[in-house]
């Protein structure tokens, strides 16, 4: 019964883990000879059961095996309680709708074991927010949930140069805290947020400081408010509604739990380093990353090629250029051609470039060889099918590393002709 049910919440926890196999088995053997697993016992009703997760190429990081630990421990103690016959087609349909959210709520509240219901009740309001609109626009907030002392957290807000607006009392989180449309209106998740500690009492608002100036991709991503969940003890995360209607939750070491199109996803930045590890430097590997989360993020779609060979053997690969070969094009890209991904980060061309149309080349040593640039798919290695972008991203993977962002915001990695793992 166990292993029927969890058959109900299979898909979902593949597509967390990136499209990776899942299953629950019985009893409590160690799978053996597969290099990429997470496997782990759990006891339902007395009985041991083995849970399995494999992937292709990639390794699952920490997180991953953290999260699936909670999962089981959530799935155990739902089956346990839903034991009564008749009634399994109710109990599928409860943890299918729950399951994901208790995990994540488990996830972030740590060791701190009185902490779920507030965190759970934190989610639940805004998921319920994510659907609202005002003025045809989508509702958005934020909250930073931290684990010190409030003095300790007034004095970090200080040494960021940012305001923090006192709530005197505190308001704690209720089912009616975002009646009033300032909540979500006002506090935007971008510039301001409440702060509140673990137990969800809201004690005031940060304004971020204007005097810290930062690129697009890093204001995209939250980096300023990663810097002071990091400070903020042990377990601090931050949490918001964006203006895709998306929950974004950002924990330390810089990772998101994001709820997109219903469904819960992991933003690693340990996958993509992976991944990528051995193909350019780790600096242009962090930049980069965080700019693909930011293309996501705005649902523009790209490609990008971090190429094996040598730079004059790409002239054999190239089937044309979008725009064609006209002066300005010639002479905007010569512009940027062989800059480094970092210096193309921090001067904001990055963001612009990965934005148009056609793969973006680079070397092994993080330098712009080509952008707009179309494949000729006749050199690919097998035939190649899919949509335009698809199909380039996966002959581009047959001559190096391959990062796809799709337009409506799932991001791809793909080595060999093989979509190997997605997010989102």
């Amino acid at each position: 019964m166990p292993i029927t049910v969890f058959e109900a919440i299979k898909g979902n926890v593949g597509s967390f883990l990136g499209g990776a196999q899942v299953a629950l088995l019985p009893g409590d053997a160690l799978e053996q000879g597969c290099e990429h697993i997470i496997s782990e016992t759990v006891t339902i009703e007395e009985r041991p059961y083995r849970f399995t997760a494999q992937r292709d190429i990639l390794s699952f990081t920490r997180a991953e095996e953290s999260f699936c630990r909670e999962l089981l421990t959530a799935f155990s103690a739902m089956y346990s309680g839903f034991r009564q016959e008749g009634y399994a087609a109710h109990f599928r349909t409860a943890l299918l709708a729950s399951i994901m959210d208790i995990t994540v709520a488990r996830f972030l509240r740590g060791d701190h074991r009185k902490a779920f219901w507030p965190i759970q009740q934190l989610i639940q309001l805004l998921k319920n927010l994510s659907y609202q609109r005002y003025e045809g626009k989508p509702a958005t907030t934020g909250f930073i949930v931290y684990r010190t002392t409030a003095p300790a957290m007034r004095t970090l807000v200080q040494e960021r140069q940012h305001t923090l607006i006192p709530l005197q009392p505190h308001e704690d989180l209720s089912p009616t805290f975002f009646d009033n449309p300032l909540t979500y209106r006002f506090i935007d998740g971008v510039n301001m947020f409440f702060v509140a500690n673990i137990q969800m009492q809201v004690g005031g608002v940060i304004r971020t400081s204007p005097r810290i100036v930062h690129t697009d991709v890093e204001r995209l991503t939250q980096r300023e408010i990663f810097s002071l969940v990091r400070r903020a003890g042990r377990g601090a995360f931050a949490v918001t509604v964006n203006e895709a209607s998306e929950i974004e939750i950002l924990v330390s070491p810089a990772r998101l739990l994001v709820r997109r199109k219903g469904v819960w996803a992991i933003f690693d930045p340990d996958i993509l380093r992976s991944f990528l590890s051995g193909s350019i430097d780790d600096e242009s590997i962090d930049e980069l990353l965080w700019t693909v989360y930011a293309l996501s993020k705005l649902r523009h779609g790209t490609v990008v090629l971090i190429y094996d060979g040598k730079a004059r053997q790409l002239a054999a690969l190239k089937k044309g250029s979008v725009g064609g070969d006209d002066p300005i094009g010639r002479l905007l890209i010569g512009r940027v051609k062989g800059q480094t991904i970092s210096n193309l980060k921090k001067s904001g061309t990055l963001l612009r470039i990965l934005s148009a149309d056609g793969i973006t080349v680079f070397s092994r040593i993080g330098k712009l060889l080509e952008t707009g640039f179309i494949i000729d798919t006749s050199h690919a290695h097998e035939v190649v099918t899919g949509g335009g972008r698809t199909t380039a991203a996966s002959a581009a993977s047959f001559f190096g590393k391959v990062i796809k962002v799709s337009q409506d915001g799932p991001i791809d990695l793909y080595q060999d002709g093989r979509l190997i793992y997605r997010f989102g």
